[in-house]
């Protein structure tokens, strides 16, 4: 089977091929720090998560790099608002980038580039596009010569005389910024100092970067000058990355990147999300002030094509939270009955390979990442792994053989691992359960009760009964003095 992903560049699905054989560069484009992150960063970061887990379990060695713009106007503002510094409001943000991701199971890359930290690079950079003649400096500024670039528009598909017609007459000509560029189409590499604002000095007088310059900076510093995957929302095709492309390629006269794959956009209620529409939702103000489980709106990015506009509803997130009631009653399978089944949880020694649903769940992840797809194959795992569980409940035992019951667990488990589905074993096994009692207390508050049922105390075997079941935990007395129990 072989891996295909849609290419934004080519406009087609392809067989993924890397430069160096098992090995994967792989950019993202990260967020600017100047506020926490929303809905669309949340689908964004879990989307190319998912992308690296999966190359990683195909084999592939990946080195995965996700920048953090902290020059920028908004991050500025947002200074001004708050009476601090560019640096601190960019740290604070950046924190808390990492505490929201954290908490959706995002992996964190291999390495976080700043544009503070790359500013050599940058000035590098534009060095050398002025050399070749791609850039002139205007008035402390330096401008990008878009029409010297012939490839110019070839990732969106945009044609420049196109362009020029739709914009006519919405450049205002007293915009002194305008009045610098030689054509309307260039764009700003190096920015002139401001009063106020902070700047570094250069060959151009002191300033800062264009932020598009900063990227293309970035994954040379830390990648190379070609890599093999560049990744972002859709609404970064244009300008951005065509502009990052434009400014490697004009340098290198290589690809900056063999595939381009981007992200859908996310809706509110059939909006586009916006302050000004009062539909903005954060990450952490969905899962503190609404409540939603982390793991159940990672099921809701999941379960839409990954390419294709995402709409947030009520009832929508109410869907994932349902499915991942299912699929997380499966994942606890092993952990709560596993060691009555004389597993050991803790193993993954299984032929996954030969598998079938193994080999279902790949076909399906191989087609450009079909998500929807492969969770039906996580579903079909855990509806039967909680069937029986619900056998044991009510029979003592389940009705299939221990071995295939690990081994479906098992497949789950890791497969779930691959979407970052997971649950924590320490939660499950631990006085983090429901009520805080572990097995081991549990069983001896039944022993408790069934000495008090013998000694007649029936007051006392309806109080343990009673407080088992305030904290969550369900006794089922079976003939023979045999009682069961189960954590609902």
């Amino acid at each position: 089977m072989t891996l295909t992903l849609y290419n934004t560049l080519t406009r087609r699905q392809e067989p993924f091929i890397p430069f160096e054989p098992g090995q994967v560069r792989m950019y993202c484009c990260g967020v600017t720090v100047y506020d926490y992150c929303h809905l669309g960063h949340a689908r964004s970061y879990i989307i190319w998560d998912i992308l690296r887990r999966y190359l990683q379990w195909r084999g592939y060695a990946v080195r995965y790099v996700q920048n953090f713009t902290d020059i920028d106007d908004k991050i500025l503002n947002r200074a001004r608002q708050e009476g601090t510094s560019m640096e601190a409001v960019a740290d604070r943000y950046t924190q808390a980038y990492f505490e929201d991701m954290a908490r959706l199971n995002v992996l964190e890359a291999d390495a976080y580039p700043r544009a503070t930290h790359t500013l050599d690079g940058i000035k590098r950079l534009i060095a050398q596009l002025e050399q070749k003649g791609f850039a002139y400096p205007a008035g402390g500024d330096v401008y990008y010569k878009v029409r010297k670039f012939a490839d110019y528009g070839k990732l969106s598909g945009r044609q420049l005389a196109e362009m020029q017609a739709g914009a006519s007459g919405r450049v205002e000509a007293e915009d002194p910024e305008e009045l610098k560029k030689q054509d309307p189409f260039d764009f700003a590499l190096w920015k002139a100092a401001k009063p106020g604002e902070p700047s570094w000095e250069s060959p151009w007088g002191a300033g800062r970067p264009g932020w598009h310059i900063e990227c293309s900076a970035m994954v040379r510093e830390v990648l190379g000058e070609t890599i093999d995957i560049h990744v972002g929302g859709a609404d970064l095709i244009f300008p951005h990355h065509e502009n990052e492309i434009a400014q490697s390629e004009a340098v290198t006269g290589q690809a900056l990147a063999k595939y381009w794959l981007h992200n859908g956009m996310v809706a509110v209620n059939g909006e586009k999300m916006s302050k000004s529409l009062g539909n903005f939702t954060t990450i952490r103000q969905l899962l503190d002030q609404g409540g939603v489980d982390p793991m159940a709106l990672r099921l809701f990015v999941l379960q839409a094509n990954y390419r294709k506009p995402l709409d947030f509803t009520d009832e929508a997130i109410a869907s994932a939270e349902n499915g991942w009631t299912t699929l997380k009653d499966g994942l606890r399978f092993g952990y709560e009955y596993g060691s009555k089944l004389g597993w050991d949880v803790d193993s993954g020694a299984i032929a996954l390979e030969s598998d079938a649903i193994v080999a279902r769940f790949q076909t399906a992840m191989d087609d450009d990442l079909n998500t929807p797809s492969a969770l039906a194959v996580l579903f079909e795992l855990a509806k039967e792994l909680r069937r029986q569980g619900n056998i044991w409940v009510h029979e003592g035992k389940p009705d299939m053989e221990p071995e295939e019951l690990h081994h479906q667990w098992v497949t789950l488990r890791e497969l779930g691992k691959v979407l970052g589905l997971e649950v924590n074993p320490i939660e499950e096994n631990s006085a983090s359960e429901p009520g805080g009692l572990s097995d081991q207390e549990i069983e001896s508050l039944i022993q408790d009760r069934l000495a008090a049922r013998q000694g007649k105390n029936f007051a006392e075997a309806d109080r343990i009964r009673n407080q088992l079941q305030e904290l969550g935990i369900t006794l089922i007395d079976k003939p023979g003095g045999v009682t069961q129990w189960h954590r609902n």
